[in-house]
């Protein structure tokens, strides 16, 4: 049953991912002159190869792997969009919510890895996927505070 516990856990990551994709493609489009459009864009492909990795391990494994986001995801980018839309396309604020989405995507993996519950081949999946997801964050994190100076 381990199989169906690594299956599930790397599926959940999945469509938490491809989220945080469709937010970036959405920031790039919302960028104010499109000031961030390449940073946000180049995000979205580093989270590509990650659901790619991911999917890879859910296929090895016998399962299906998800291929779509969530529903709470769709409903961040609408208030992303609603939030933009009132901001006049304003960079700090759309940095703020890619940072909020950020902050949950960095909790999703760090829950998934402090578990206890998936195998040894899963876990290192979990891992190498996290590594970009923290650096990510990281990255945003340096850009929201950028305008702080």
């Amino acid at each position: 049953m381990a199989e169906h516990a690594d299956i599930s856990t790397l599926n959940t990551l999945i469509k938490t991912t491809i989220d945080s994709i469709e937010g970036f493609e959405a920031s790039a489009e919302q960028s104010d002159q499109g000031r961030f459009a390449s940073i946000f864009r180049g995000f979205a492909e580093e989270r590509r190869r990650v659901v790619a990795d991911l999917q890879q391990e859910v296929r090895g494994l016998g399962g299906n792997p998800e291929d779509s986001g969530s529903v709470a995801g769709a409903a961040h980018r609408a208030f992303l969009s609603l939030k933009d839309a009132v901001a006049s396309r304003d960079d700090r604020a759309v940095i703020e919510e890619v940072e909020r989405g950020e902050d949950y995507l960095k909790q999703k993996y760090e829950t998934a890895l402090s578990s206890g519950e998936l195998s040894a081949p899963a876990r290192a999946a979990v891992e190498r996927a996290y590594q970009s997801v923290r650096a990510g964050h990281d990255r945003v994190s340096e850009l929201k505070h950028s305008f702080a100076s």
